[in-house]
């Protein structure tokens, strides 16, 4: 039986990712209602500090990150708030921990305690060991896991078999913040709760799929990270293979966490092994950015490095449904624009009434839109009013919805939002499941050994660009050219 957490434990409590998005993320909820009222949000990191001084620092968290409309109550969730300072390589700092845990308040003897943990993957397994050891693995207590989850199939397992030690795979929940995102969630409605894109969901109707994850920005703060990642871990191991799987999964029988996942876990299973010949690899050198000079990659690091900041794949999804369906990846730093889209391109009419008119007929697209601007747009071919001699003249025109106006008054929520209330009610569906997290590592560490093999080397790209010329070869060799 489900039973909802009466106790949040949040590791990495005075970080960037808890100031940037969780504390706001969990100030929102409790803003709109969504969190119980007997339910305690402990804090935990190195940093000593007092239970106050853990209550301004999120205060100034919530005041810098969160807008002001989406602050009501903030004093009510900062009385939520509980801290304790802890060195995650000693067993005996988790005993206090546990007593700052404490018991359940809730109706129900056994409670429940959730746990978020975002920590270095080093500390994932001496984190477990300690939960253990202070009694906090218990048959109701959960855990959330933010990525990186190891830096290829050894290394993940050996983190999933750590935490398998303590918690059943029901109770582990595997973070990939793209999952919260409501244009992601909005794929799945767009797909399964309107009858016209599904009797033509297939290779029949669909000539090719285009994925691109873009970002501006260059290092930052992810320095050391980054550069033992790479664009392919970093990105395409997780958020791009889920965006994948969601496009090209079959209709589960359930909007449940294990009838979802199933389908998932198929489709990564079906991707075909990608040659070297299907990638592209780049590195950006100086450029600028919105006007603005940036340097080169090696400029950010300190160092010469032969780490990928772009990456370009042709896949394939093998089974019948795509068959000889490509599907374009795209991912970078320093590129013209931060944005997140899925382009899915239809196929011709197979006969044009309209050639003697000289009308050219463009192709159906269907454009998901889920970063910046959250959008759905269906390009459709349109007669152009007027009259006159020369026939029928078509225009390629738009059915668009903008997700902001078509709901008006409802808050753009923070994606962790969605991800930390299920992970407090014990819902699955919007988590990775153990064998997705496997299959995708399979598919990207061979891809890597492709790479050793060939001795593929990032190719330079001008910051400011979209990535290096041969990711647009990649696509133009089958007639494709990139959404941009």
């Amino acid at each position: 039986m489900k039973i909802s957490a009466d106790r949040l434990l949040l590791f990495g409590a005075t970080g960037d990712l808890a100031r940037r998005m969780l504390l706001p993320s969990l100030c929102a909820l409790d803003a709109d209602g969504l969190l119980s009222e007997n339910l305690r949000i402990i804090g935990t990191a190195r940093s000593e500090m007092t239970d106050q001084e853990f209550r301004q620092l999120a205060r100034e968290a919530l005041e810098t990150f969160l807008p002001a409309e989406r602050r009501g109550g903030m004093a009510n969730f900062l009385n939520r708030l509980s801290y304790q300072a802890l060195d995650a390589t000693t067993l005996e700092g988790f005993d206090a921990l546990a007593e700052k845990v404490g018991p359940s308040t809730s109706a129900d003897a056994d409670g429940g305690l959730a746990i978020f943990l975002s920590t270095a993957p080093s500390l994932f397994g001496p984190t477990i060991a300690g939960l253990q050891h202070a009694g906090l693995t218990g048959d109701h207590v959960r855990i959330g896991l933010e990525k990186p989850l190891g830096t290829d199939l050894e290394s993940s397992c050996a983190i999933n078999d750590a935490v398998a030690e303590a918690f059943s795979e029901d109770r582990i929940f595997r973070i990939d913040h793209y999952l919260g995102k409501e244009t992601v969630q909005n794929l799945l409605a767009l797909r399964f709760a309107n009858i016209l894109f599904e009797p033509i969901w297939n290779s029949n109707y669909i000539e090719h799929v285009q994925i691109t994850v873009a970002e501006t920005v260059g290092l930052e703060s992810r320095v050391a990270y980054y550069d033992d990642s790479g664009a392919l871990r970093d990105m395409v191991q997780n958020h791009m293979l889920q965006l994948l799987a969601l496009v090209a999964m079959e209709p589960p029988t359930s909007f449940d966490a294990t009838a979802v996942r199933d389908e998932k876990v198929k489709v990564l299973r079906a991707l075909r092994k990608v040659e070297a010949g299907e990638t592209v690899t780049g590195q950006y050198r100086a450029g600028a950015i919105g006007g603005q000079a940036v340097p080169g990659y090696d400029d950010e690091l300190g160092k010469d490095s032969d780490t990928e900041t772009f990456v370009a794949i042709k896949a394939h999804v093998d089974n019948w449904r795509w068959k000889g369906v490509p599907f374009y990846l795209r991912t970078g730093k320093r590129l013209p624009e931060r944005v997140t889209e899925i382009v899915v391109k239809f196929r011709c009419v197979p006969h044009s009434i309209f050639d003697a008119t000289g009308s050219g007929l463009n192709p159906n697209q269907l454009l998901i839109g889920i970063q910046p601007e959250e959008n759905i747009t269906l390009s459709l071919m349109a007669k152009v009013p007027g009259l006159g001699t020369d026939g029928v003249r078509l225009r390629e025109v738009p059915l668009e919805i903008t997700m902001p106006d078509a709901f008006v008054g409802q808050h753009r929520r923070i994606a962790y939002e969605r991800l930390l209330l299920d992970l407090i009610d014990a819902d699955q569906t919007l988590f990775v499941r153990r064998d997705e997290v496997e299959a995708q590592w399979q598919w990207v560490d061979a891809i890597r050994a492709a790479w050793e093999a060939a001795g593929t080397k990032p190719k330079t790209y001008t910051a400011g660009s979209w990535g290096p010329s041969a990711a647009i070869a990649l696509a133009e060799r089958d007639g494709v050219s990139w959404h941009e």
